[in-house]
């Protein structure tokens, strides 16, 4: 649809119907959005692509944000529709897998940070992936603690994964990409990271790869 500026538009956050958490919403000229995908400055292309494949090959209805320090992709929704089928059906949709890839995938960013660059580097890689989640309202993760648990817990073994829909681990990609690069300095880092999925079970790994191939964020990954 519409690429905007900041001036253009209202954000906001309203309560999730059925869930302790804020959900981002957009508004413009009486339209609302809810947010789907952030990209970091620097990945205006990957922003672009990301959402011309929304609005054309998808035929959704998305505008893409653009401010100075990052660019964000949001879908139209009637808020009505956050307690509506269409909701349940969205949150029915998220597989378990998806989750638990995306934090095995952190989790070894954080590993190869403390690994290779010490106990001073992972303490503040914390504090930013911190900073990102509670940034993007993720449910679960609003506190340091919060986030050195999921740097720590077993996702494939822990009696509950954090409640995240598919712009949570859309954001936390994006974001852990970006953080990764600016502490290694290259994406030698994003190898390991998708080898830590060989830990998923093979029926998880097959679907949490080929829901990560689909998606534009895919090659920031290989």
């Amino acid at each position: 649809m519409f690429i905007l500026k900041r001036q253009d538009v209202e954000i906001s956050s309203i309560q999730h119907p059925k869930r302790d958490q804020q959900i981002p919403i957009l508004t413009y000229q009486g339209q609302t959005f809810r947010l789907i995908s952030v990209f970091s400055a620097a990945q205006e292309e990957e922003a672009k692509v990301f959402w011309r494949d929304l609005t054309d090959n998808q035929g959704k209805a998305c505008v893409l944000l653009e401010e100075p320090e990052r660019f964000s992709v949001w879908g139209k929704i009637r808020l009505e529709q956050l307690s509506s089928d269409a909701e349940a059906a969205q949150d029915a949709n998220l597989n378990p897998a998806h989750i638990k890839g995306c934090l095995l995938m952190l989790q070894a960013v954080f590993i190869d940070v403390e690994d290779l660059l010490g106990n001073r580097q992972a303490g503040l890689f914390q504090k930013e992936i911190a900073e990102v989640l509670k940034q993007w309202h993720f449910p679960k993760a609003d506190t340091l603690d919060a986030v050195k648990y999921l740097l720590t817990m077993d996702p494939l073994n822990a009696a509950q994964i954090p409640p995240w829909q598919e712009h949570h681990l859309n954001t936390l990609l994006q974001e852990l990409h970006r953080i990764g690069k600016s502490y290694f300095g290259n994406t030698s880092f994003a190898v390991r990271a998708i080898d830590a999925l060989q830990d998923l079970p093979s029926a998880d790994q097959s679907q949490f790869t080929g829901w990560l191939n689909q998606s534009p964020l895919g090659k920031l990954w290989r």
